[in-house]
């Protein structure tokens, strides 16, 4: 499968990315390629290969969920480049009503 400029632009609109028409090509190629890639992998026969259960999830147990000891809240916000009500103020990022 091979992506369009127009295709990759949409992506990076989605992911609030800025990119020079050098990366939009770059990431053309790239992108296609391991779509590519992944529909290969699609028309391998699994029918006999069990279901993949994640050998990490038993190599990682859990730890405790216990506080630690954590910096004053006014600490923090004095690093803040935005507060207000004792909160850290950041930029909007979703557009009310806008359909994507």
């Amino acid at each position: 499968m091979s992506l369009t400029r127009e295709d990759v632009q949409h992506i990076a609109h989605l992911a609030r990315l800025t990119l020079t028409e050098e990366e939009l090509e770059r990431y053309r190629e790239q992108l296609s390629s391991i779509l590519e890639h992944v529909a290969r992998l699609q028309e391998l026969d699994t029918t006999d290969v069990p279901p993949y259960s994640g050998a990490l999830a038993a190599a990682m147990p859990l730890r405790p969920d216990e506080p630690g000891k954590t910096l004053p809240t006014q600490t923090l916000l004095r690093a803040a480049p935005d507060t207000a009500a004792d909160q850290f103020r950041v930029p909007p990022i979703l557009d009310e009503g806008r359909d994507e």
